[in-house]
């Protein structure tokens, strides 16, 4: 799987992670993102992804897919009923502009309860080859990083709540617009315990 994941930041990377804006002119049009995900984008609401330090690249393919949901009715693209309805009102160069903001911003690091750091460490570390679960760090890095170019994202300091949500909804089905099925496929065999303790593990790593 690791060689899988550089063989993709190699081969499609580049198309994925080419976002060109005005981190300046991103910060005045942020203002209407401030009340969910905070003025620097390091959201005080656990259940709001904190944009703040995501890969530009990223930031613009997930505001793409929103308002490709809105424009589809949720057929493609990736659906929420918030974020749809935000997306639909910018152009593609506010798009631009704002993942050129959020991503110069500093990610706040929150921190991770004692009782599920061996456990989602472990997890993160090394997967469970016993269930085919691959491990994290694969694609995500030893801090939770990500790779840019391959276009998997930051993951590392990510509001445990945000981070369970997420995971569920993979797993579910419920959301689809993952990268060739990687994470649909990866979480449909995590448990409730095992999404549990990743995301309470990947709010404190860094």
């Amino acid at each position: 799987m690791k060689k899988y994941c550089l063989l993709l930041a190699l081969f499609i990377g580049c198309s994925v992670a080419q976002a060109q804006g005005d981190a300046e002119a991103g910060k005045a049009k942020s203002l209407v993102c401030a009340a969910c995900h905070g003025t620097d984008g390091n959201s005080a609401i656990n259940i709001n992804p904190k944009l703040a330090g995501q890969h530009e690249g990223y930031l613009l393919k997930q505001l793409q897919e929103f308002k490709l949901a809105s424009q589809t009715g949720g057929k493609e693209g990736r659906n929420n009923a918030i974020m749809n309805g935000q997306a639909a009102l910018l152009s593609d160069q506010d798009m631009l502009d704002l993942a050129a903001y959020f991503s110069g911003q500093t990610l706040q690091v929150g921190s991770a309860p004692e009782d599920v750091i061996a456990q989602g460490e472990a997890l993160y570390r090394g997967g469970d080859a016993e269930r085919g679960i691959t491990a994290c760090i694969a694609c995500h890095g030893p801090s939770g990083n990500g790779m840019n170019l391959a276009g998997f994202p930051v993951i590392g300091g990510q509001h445990a709540a945000y981070s369970k949500s997420q995971l569920e909804m993979f797993r579910s089905g419920g959301r689809n617009n993952d990268l060739n099925g990687m994470m649909r496929g990866i979480a449909g065999k995590l448990t409730d315990e095992d999404i549990s303790i990743l995301s309470q593990y990947l709010e404190g790593l860094n």
